[in-house]
């Protein structure tokens, strides 16, 4: 679409933050204003609207505007619903990535015990919620406590933090991973590479398809980016 201000600027909305273009409070598809929980997240907002097409008339993209995206689902789609998501997202526990292990070779199964096993000591020490790990890809029922724990956990997340988990759960097939990074435990690159961690193995011994490096590549910005509007939000 095509620029249709000169300026984009954060200014308060009560206890909230609005995103102005041109003095105007920045919309979303629904009709409501965009409210935004933090000054940090409004004027990254709003540089990424001023950026946007470089000047009025220019054309943009919604990809340019990629905070705004989260933003948007976590206030129409996400808080509308946030039991619901909250539920759907601690479902993950169910069958988290880092339980299901390798038998061999030796090589990948000490990676895995050694970049996946301290983020499931965290849950159980951080929510009093033990996984086990089974080897192979049948699934193993977890304890009933474990997952009431970490649903809880989810449960009680924010708003912001709920939508990120929204995208990075389901990016990374783990709830312990999304959950270590909303809780700042991890950063985005240590969650990437746990939870490529098979992959890229399999990309050392084989080579590297290009088509699945492009995916691993789209999903490490989508977590980076998650990670970001954590940070801001």
């Amino acid at each position: 679409m095509k620029r249709f201000w000169d300026t984009a600027t954060a200014a308060p909305a009560g206890d909230a933050w609005h995103v102005l273009l041109d003095g105007k409070p920045m919309r979303l598809p629904g009709g409501a204003p965009l409210l935004l929980a933090t000054p940090a997240l409004a004027n990254a907002i709003a540089a990424e609207w001023q950026r946007a097409g470089g000047a009025r008339g220019g054309e943009m993209s919604f990809a340019d505007t990629p905070l705004t995206r989260i933003a948007g689902t976590a206030q129409e789609r996400v808080a509308p619903q946030a039991q619901a998501v909250a539920l759907e997202i601690a479902r993950y526990a169910e069958s988290d990535l880092l339980c299901y292990r390798a038998d061999e070779p030796d090589a990948l199964v000490q990676r895995q015990a050694e970049q996946w096993q301290p983020w499931l000591d965290w849950a159980e020490t951080r929510y009093g919620a033990r996984l086990l790990v089974t080897t192979g890809v049948m699934h193993r029922p977890q304890p009933a406590e474990s997952l009431a724990r970490l649903a809880a956990a989810v449960a009680a997340l924010p708003i912001p933090a709920l939508a990120a988990l929204g995208i990075v759960v389901p990016a990374t097939g783990s709830l312990v991973l999304g959950l270590a990074l909303a809780e700042g435990a991890l950063d985005a690159a240590t969650a990437t590479r746990a939870a490529q961690l098979d992959e890229l193995f399999q990309s050392e011994i084989w080579g590297v398809e290009w088509e699945s490096a492009e995916r691993r590549a789209r999903v490490a910005a989508e977590i980076a980016l998650m990670a970001r509007y954590l940070a801001l939000a």
